[in-house]
Parts: structure tokens; C-alpha cells; sequence
């Protein structure tokens, strides 16, 4: 993508209403536009990243043998009466009445639309075990929305249900998707702890949390810097007897073994090999897919802007061009970087050096190429790795290889827009 065809205006300035250092850094880079407290737009470099994570999510859940489906985000109230959760989530559910006088809400979550969805459509333990998925957006009345995407009236998430015909199921299926969290915070490049929870308003038994360090996590857990081990209670550390230091953690992802709470309360029942009417065993497993995106960037954020994970950069390589005269051998070396499936974003601007080498960093890219003064003198480009500050200087041809080792060979997702 040329940077002078983007939909990408980064500021110098910080804005006002930012409240901590991803939100300012996501304002400022042209990832996200406020449309007001709670509630905001992904530009197309937030989109990039949105879609990155997504993928990713998808990936480790397919191959956990999970199918993606898509409910919808008006629900019936009804639905929520059967379980009395009309009442646990009333501060927060978004409610209202349309022409016929029915009343709706804005699904907060789907626990009780999945449970329908199973009521209706699974009758035998024959179609039993399942796992359902979704990645879609939620609306909660937040009554103090904060820091960005971390705590939003709008936001998006991916929750999973599994569906199984006795316990030893569920507890199969859970481990599945334990798994499959580690995956994929591992694979977003995050620093995590997972920690045993309170099941809370969701019921159930078995419950974890998958946590992020950060300075606006709104959870506490205590940490031995010694043992690297965090745990819930303040005091030392049962191994090294050193004292814990105090972190604050952002929740990422929780898991719950749900049992029967919503079949039991919807009649959600199927036949078992005896023909008896049983309850489904239930599991639920939920990522906050936009909060992921403000746990990485106070994760990979410096002083310049971000540093991105690979798997998650909006593109792979910042191409930045000193000189319209080296024009076509950059789009020329753009064309060699899709070859081997990595995505460009080509700086062709009639700016000052500074300014584009400081939208390259905000922007965060892995790789800054520069294209300028070593080229035209020796025909060897500069490349800065942007996470660690390395920087070489290469041919055309040592680049490439480089940068295939780094990469290896990638099927590039095709792009609504050339890359």
C-alpha cells in the first residue's frame, strides 16, 4: 500500500481525553478514531490488527475441532428471564422495545442464545460432543467507560460453548480450549499468567483466567521476582520466602465449566444411549478479542511508539523512500517482499526524513527499510528492526534473505487493497 493512498493521519500531539499509554499511542497512529466515551471506530490500521488477532483466534480453535457461527446481537428478553440473568445484568444490558412492543436488548453475551440454539437443533448424545464459536461484537452500558478498548460500551469478543453428554466431556473439552489459550496468547506475543477464578454470575465449577501485566489492569495478583510465579495473596513467597511485589493484571480470557445451569433453566435436554432426557454438560471460554489489542500494545509500546509482534503488525515491512527518484525500485522491492508474502506499507510522501521515520516507529511496523542516501551511493538499503533498534545495511538480495529467514515463506492474505 502506498502511505499517500492510506486512510492513515497520525498526530504529534497526544490527545486530551487519552487516559493511558496504548489508548494515546492507538489515537495517535491512526488505529482508532472516539466517537464518544465507550464507543469507537477501527481505522484501517486498527482493522489490520483487529483481523490479526482474530485470525489467530480462529486458528487455534478450528484445530481444537471448534465451528464458528454467528448469533445475532438482538435478543429477546425472554430468553434471559429463563435464567434470571434479565436481573443480574440489568445495570448494564442495553434494553428497549420495538414497534410491536417487544423487548429486546443488545446481547451483552450469548450463553442463553446458544443454549436455544442447542435446545432446537441437538436431540441425541449421537451429535454430542460440539463446540461452538463466534467473534462478534457486544454492548454493555458501561457506567465508566476507561482507558480506550479495555472497558467499553462496544466491544468485540470471541465466546466458545461446548456441549457434551457427561462430565468426563466437558472436562475433555475443557483442556482443549486451555489449550488453545495458551496458543493463542503465545501467539500474540504476550506476557500471561493463567490463575483459578470464582465462576461469579456465569455459575458453574471449574473456572480460569488468563491475565496480562499491565499498568491499567484493573485486577491485582503479587509476583516473586525471584521464582517469576504469581499468586492472589499478598505476603512471600511460599518457595524463596521473598516478599511479593504488587502487579496490576488486565483479564484477557476466562474459561468456565458451566455444567447444567442453562440447559437446566431453558430445558435444553437431549437423549442419551438409554433414551433418557438429560441436561447438556456445558463449558464456557471467552477472549476479549478487542481487549487483546490494548493488552499487547502497553506490552510492545516504547517511547516511540509501538513495536508490534510480528503475527499482529498491520503490515510486515515500512518502506520509507528519501527521494522520488527511487520510486519505482521501491515498488520494484515491494512487489520481491509480496513474493515471499509479506505486506508493505510504502512511504512515498513528500515529507521531511524525521517525519517519516517517526510515523514509521508510531506506527510500529516490524521492519523500517529505508530507501535514500546509502542507496543512491552504494545501492544498499538500511533496515531497522523496530522491536530491538538492530540495524544493517543490505543489497537487494541480502535483504530479502534476511528477511526470509526471519519469516520464512508466508502465504500472504490477500489484501482488499495492494500491498
Amino acid at each position: 500500500m502506498l502511505y499517500s493512498e492510506s486512510f492513515i493521519f497520525t498526530t504529534r500531539e497526544d490527545p486530551k481525553v487519552a487516559e493511558c499509554r496504548s489508548q494515546k499511542l492507538l489515537l495517535r497512529g491512526s488505529f482508532l478514531f472516539m466517537v464518544s466515551s465507550g464507543i469507537y471506530s477501527y481505522l484501517p490500521l486498527g482493522q489490520r490488527v483487529l483481523e490479526n488477532v482474530s485470525d489467530i483466534i480462529r486458528k487455534h480453535m478450528n484445530a481444537q475441532g471448534a465451528q464458528e457461527l454467528l448469533m445475532s446481537a438482538l435478543q429477546p428478553i425472554e430468553l434471559w428471564e429463563k435464567t434470571g440473568r434479565d436481573e443480574d445484568l440489568k445495570e448494564v444490558m442495553f434494553k428497549f422495545q420495538d414497534r410491536k412492543n417487544r423487548t429486546l436488548c443488545l446481547g451483552p453475551t450469548h450463553e442463553e442464545e446458544i443454549t436455544e440454539i442447542a435446545r432446537k437443533c441437538i436431540v441425541s448424545y449421537k451429535q454430542l460432543p460440539r463446540i461452538l464459536y463466534q467473534i462478534q461484537v457486544k454492548f454493555r452500558d458501561e457506567p465508566r467507560p476507561r482507558f480506550g478498548l479495555m472497558r467499553s460500551c462496544e466491544f468485540m469478543m470471541k465466546d466458545a460453548y461446548s456441549f457434551d453428554a457427561d462430565e468426563k466431556g466437558l472436562n475433555e473439552n475443557y483442556e482443549k480450549m486451555r489449550y488453545a489459550y495458551n496458543e493463542i496468547l503465545k501467539e500474540c506475543g504476550l506476557d500471561y499468567v493463567m490463575v483459578e477464578a470464582d465462576p461469579g454470575m456465569m455459575g458453574g465449577s471449574a473456572s480460569h483466567e488468563f491475565m496480562v501485566p499491565a499498568p491499567i489492569g484493573e485486577d491485582i495478583l503479587f509476583y516473586c521476582e525471584s521464582c517469576k510465579r504469581y499468586f492472589k495473596e499478598k505476603g512471600k513467597c511460599p518457595g524463596c520466602k521473598r516478599t511479593l511485589k504488587e502487579t496490576r493484571m488486565v483479564e484477557v480470557g476466562h474459561i468456565f465449566q458451566l455444567g447444567t445451569k442453562y440447559s437446566l433453566a431453558q430445558e435444553a435436554f437431549f437423549l442419551d444411549k438409554d433414551g433418557q432426557r438429560k441436561p447438556f454438560i456445558m463449558g464456557c471460554y471467552g477472549i476479549g478479542v478487542s481487549r487483546l489489542i490494548p493488552a499487547i500494545a502497553e506490552q510492545c509500546a516504547d517511547s516511540k511508539g509501538f513495536a508490534w509482534p510480528a503475527t499482529i503488525a498491520p503490515f510486515d515491512v515500512s518502506l520509507v523512500v528519501l527521494g522520488d527518484n527511487f520510486l519505482k525500485e521501491a515498488l520494484a522491492l515491494r512487489e520481491d517482499f509480496a513474493k515471499q508474502g509479506l505486506k508493505t506499507l510504502v512511504d512515498e510522501r513528500d515529507e521531511a526524513a524525521g517525519v517519516k521515520f517517526n510515523d514509521a516507529c508510531l506506527i510500529g511496523n516490524p521492519y523500517i527499510v529505508i530507501m535514500g542516501k546509502n542507496y543512491a551511493q552504494s545501492q544498499k538499503v538500511d533496515l531497522e528492526v523496530r522491536k530491538s533498534g538492530d540495524k544493517f545495511s543490505f543489497s537487494r538480495e541480502e535483504l530479502l534473505n534476511f528477511l526470509k529467514d526471519e519469516y520464512g515463506e508466508r502465504a500472504a492474505k490477500p489484501d482488499t487493497v495492494k500491498s
